[in-house]
């Protein structure tokens, strides 16, 4: 099961977008921007952005999450928002002679599935530690032969080795990353990643991290989410079907913060 933390977000974030919203409209010096914006005014500037469409002033505004317990495959799903920064586990430095998995609920859910599914992951660790013995020892090896003394020989030929044994490793392949995006990043990645057409891994995440960002910026964050939280479905024939289930429980979501 994923586990999100938000390590760290823009001090004051709704006040952070306000002022930077006063700057747009206002003659004030930047020193004064924040003088007398009490948690109210802050609210009605992002409200007003909200209802003009003006996005650019919540990008001020950044978060910072701590992400583990998801795949590899989820992996390469987040990281096609562009708009953010990622740190990763690196397969090619960290060894994964006894990865963890992440098993899909519906495997999960299959006693014949679930049992075809460990042996894969058994056969593909097995494999990985096999391939990267054999490497380790060549390229020690060849770094004795260099003039390598044996400790430094060893650590070397396991990292090279570690680098080509990967390759093996599935998407299911645990993995953890700190994620930072701005607020209008993360509106664009909660549209469509809370909406039920996403898949069950990165809604699981998209929903956590909603959830952590909505207790800290209530206002800035309470239209975020799928499209259908605050209009019409946009995918057509292929939508879920469920727009008031789903409306219903963002909305109890942020209720019971």
């Amino acid at each position: 099961m994923p586990n999100v933390i938000l390590i760290s977000h823009t001090p004051m974030p709704e006040h952070t977008v306000a002022s930077a919203a006063k700057l747009c409209y206002s003659s004030s010096d930047i020193k004064d921007l924040r003088e007398n914006l009490t948690d109210e005014k802050a609210a009605a500037f992002v409200e007003m952005l909200a209802e003009i469409g003006h996005e650019s002033p919540i990008e001020h505004a950044s978060f910072t999450f701590g992400i583990e317990g998801v795949s590899r495959a989820f992996l390469a799903q987040i990281t096609r928002h562009r708009m953010a920064s990622y740190s990763v586990k690196s397969q090619r430095y960290v060894n994964e002679s006894s990865f963890e998995f992440v098993t899909p609920p519906e495997i999960a859910g299959d006693a014949e599935a679930l049992r075809l599914y460990k042996e894969a992951m058994e056969d593909d660790c097995k494999k990985y530690n096999q391939i990267a013995d054999i490497l380790k020892k060549k390229h020690k090896k060849t770094f004795l032969s260099e003039g390598k003394d044996e400790k430094t020989a060893a650590r070397m030929a396991e990292k090279k080795a570690i680098e080509d044994a990967r390759f093996v490793l599935p998407n299911a392949c645990e993995t953890k990353m700190i994620v930072t995006m701005n607020a209008r990043s993360l509106y664009n990645f909660f549209r469509h990643r809370c909406c039920n057409r996403a898949q069950w891994e990165i809604q699981e995440v998209a929903d956590k991290m909603l959830a952590l960002v909505t207790a800290v910026a209530p206002e800035l964050f309470k239209k975020a989410g799928p499209p259908c939280v605050v209009g019409p479905c946009p995918e057509g024939k292929m939508s879920c079907g469920k727009a008031k289930e789903v409306k219903q429980r963002y909305e109890e979501m942020r209720k019971n913060g």
